[in-house]
């Protein structure tokens, strides 16, 4: 399970990104389920300004580029933070 905090001042409308992207419509503040190809099965929940993310992988894992950019530039438009950023907070994260 991965937290993602959210920028400051960034106001995104997740439920319109997870449509744009994933043609998943819901609740993303009550908690959404939904599976994506190449990803797996995608538990997310917005609490506060955190996104909770929590992925089961495929049982067949296939390098589909793509899927992993969509993915990448959906966290960046949900979280206001890029790849990089998103990594150095998690290396943070994980040094205390």
């Amino acid at each position: 399970m991965r937290n993602y905090s959210i920028k400051r001042g960034h106001k995104a409308d997740i439920n319109m990104l997870l449509d744009k992207y994933f043609g998943v419509k819901g609740d993303v503040n009550e908690g959404i389920e939904f599976v994506v190809d190449s990803i797996g099965k995608i538990y997310m929940k917005k609490e506060g300004n955190n996104l909770i993310v929590d992925i089961t992988p495929p049982s067949e894992v296939r390098d589909d580029y793509e899927a992993i950019k969509k993915w990448n530039q959906f966290l960046y438009e949900a979280t206001g933070r890029t790849a990089k950023e998103r990594r150095k907070l998690l290396e943070k994260e994980a040094m205390k």
